[in-house]
């Protein structure tokens, strides 16, 4: 008896439901393996260097000398089934599930033993039918050597292993082209997502119609959004249970982007991820988790929805910014102009500010009653003036056209939550009626409340109505929904609330991060000062009036959004006192 031990990459595989097959139709349940063994398993494994240890009745267990060379064998093994199943009915298919692991082995008379066999045996277990699992050492080595996608299934205990193992799904299993070969919907003319069924991950049915509920309130979160084409649930829910590329889903359901995710329960707790994936390229666009606890599974739910809308909408909108922007300058439609105007207006430079506009202006143009480009005109002339960029000779006309704009944007989107929004913050910076903005944008918060830009615009509308908690509360509930957006300027917001409501300290210690973050919006140095000389600190009030003589000649506004007297008081005569003998005025 030989006996040696060596490091080597394990797959074992079996038929899912084989005693089932079994028992409909013995004879061909016989055949049909053999068949595959001889014609696709056996040359696919030889190709790739594996050695067939040994067969047990309806499954495998096969050695190779690296993971490169097993994980290419199981996916290529799992695409050639998966063709040969495409004209067998779904209660005769023959399909395997394939788990997959690195580790140490033991070699006796050529048969392998050892922790290293049997947790890719576990593994196996854990894998879905025509699927794979793989341990952590796999997904670590093949990482950047193939293209495949992994999805986190997290640790698992598996039976008569001592310690949890960390396992990844392999998300995307290559079809070959003839198996994909459905005709490819056309993309509709605007953007468009797929939620495909979460993942249970825990086992046990109270998971599985948490997991479908969960989808559920995620579609109904993105379908608030105005400009998203999203499919509904009965037709995402026929690929439940299924491993199939996203880029076959978007040809087949007609969309540019796919979400998917799992759900895991464990102690008590409850994890759900989710991954937003561009279906025309695999690119991931964003990913993230959730914890919660089960005693609160479906306020969890509620939030995860809300939360997962509220990022998906900036995040869609700069990707269908870069698509438009790569488009020839000769096939632009209303809308792309209107996204071009969004890129270009995304520098925060004066130039592309007014280019930006003039790219609007084309949009409308050939689209009169283009609500969101109405408004987005609207309030990038909200810009202008927050950025002194509009002289005195120019201001006033600035603001009437700013109001023209939004109450035509109004009377084309009334029941757009975009254009609600962005017509009450132009009504709330410019207009007379700060009842009526508080209105708009308390009903596009009403339609969307997922909708992070809203929160962020209500804050600003809140604070100029005086209703300064409020108002904190609504940025940060927008930071919440869209973590990655540009903080300094949700900060500002927060200032200015604290520093109206007499509550100095926490202003200047927002103020301050708010600058280092966005250090050429002059409102944030005008706030700051003016905070610090209603302290008595004027040598640092001083200090950033001269920061702000850098950035713009004007120092005291001749406008005041304030509604409140004592507010907007407390505020021009704070900076009037920093000011001194700087020039106050346009």
């Amino acid at each position: 008896m030989t006996t040696t031990r060596r490091l080597a990459a394990i797959l074992a595989a079996d038929v899912a439901g084989y005693s089932r097959l079994m028992g409909a139709d013995e004879g061909a349940t016989l055949r049909a393996p053999k068949a595959i063994r001889a014609e696709l398993i056996d040359p696919t494994i030889a190709s790739h260097n594996g050695r067939l240890v040994k067969t047990t009745g309806d499954g495998l267990l096969v050695e190779f000398g690296s993971v490169v060379d097993a994980l290419q064998c199981a996916t290529e093994v799992q695409a050639g089934v998966a063709e040969r199943n495409t004209a067998v009915p779904n209660d005769r298919r023959i399909e395997y599930r394939i788990g997959i692991n690195m580790g140490d082995i033991v070699v006796e008379d050529g048969d392998i033993f050892g922790d290293g066999v049997n947790v890719a045996a576990r593994l196996e277990a854990l894998a879905e039918p025509g699927g794979i699992c793989v341990s952590a050492r796999v997904q670590e080595d093949a990482a950047g050597k193939l293209d495949h996608a992994f999805e986190d299934m997290g640790e698992q205990a598996l039976k008569n292993i001592a310690r949890p193992v960390r396992t990844y799904r392999v998300a995307t299993v290559p079809v070959p082209s003839k198996v994909a070969e459905t005709p490819a919907l056309a993309l509709p003319d605007k953007p468009s997502i797929a939620v495909l069924p979460f993942q249970n991950m825990s086992g046990g049915p109270e998971q599985e119609y948490f997991a479908d509920g969960m989808v559920e309130e995620i579609i109904t979160a993105l379908s608030r959004i105005r400009w998203l084409f999203v499919i509904a649930p009965n037709s995402t829910f026929t690929y439940k249970g299924q491993v199939i590329d996203v880029k076959q889903i978007g040809r087949e359901l007609g969309v540019r982007y796919v979400l998917e995710g799992s759900v895991r329960k464990g102690g008590g707790r409850v994890r759900i991820t989710a991954q937003l994936i561009d279906a025309t390229s695999g690119a991931h666009l964003w990913a993230d988790r959730f914890d919660g606890a089960l005693q609160e599974i479906f306020d969890l739910q509620d939030r995860v929805a809300v939360s997962i809308a509220g990022v998906i909408e900036p995040t869609l909108q700069a990707a269908e910014i870069r698509y438009s922007v790569a488009r020839p300058i000769d096939d632009l439609t209303a809308y792309d102009l209107y996204l071009r105007a969004r890129a270009v207006a995304s520098t925060y430079e004066r130039n592309d500010l007014v280019k930006a506009l003039e790219l609007l202006g084309r949009a409308i143009a050939r689209e009169p009653r283009y609500g969101l480009a109405l408004a987005v005109a609207a309030t990038y002339r909200v810009d202008l003036e927050n950025y002194d960029w509009v002289d005195d000779r120019e201001a006033e006309a600035n603001r009437r056209t700013a109001i023209d704009l939004a109450r035509q944007a109004l009377r084309t989107g009334a029941d757009d939550p975009d254009v609600l929004g962005r017509a009450a913050i132009v009504l709330g910076r410019f207009g007379e009626d700060i009842d009526a903005a508080l209105a708009l944008i308390n009903r596009a918060l009403a339609l969307n409340p997922s909708f992070a830009y809203g929160w962020y615009w209500s804050g600003w509308v809140h604070t100029f109505a005086g209703q300064l908690d409020l108002a904190i509360q609504h940025f940060e509930t927008s930071m919440r929904l869209n973590p990655r957006s540009l903080r300094g300027f949700h900060l500002a917001g927060i200032g200015m609330a604290h520093f109206l409501a007499r509550r100095f300290a926490e202003a200047v210690a927002v103020l301050r991060v708010s600058i280092e973050e966005v250090p050429t919006f002059a409102p944030t140095h005008r706030t700051l000062a003016a905070c610090y000389a209603q302290m008595g600190r004027l040598d640092e009030a001083r200090e950033i009036i001269k920061r702000l003589v850098s950035l713009t000649p004007v120092i005291v506004p001749t406008a005041n959004p304030c509604r409140n007297p004592e507010q907007g008081e407390l505020f021009l005569s704070g900076l009037r006192l920093a000011a001194g003998e700087t020039k106050m005025n346009r």
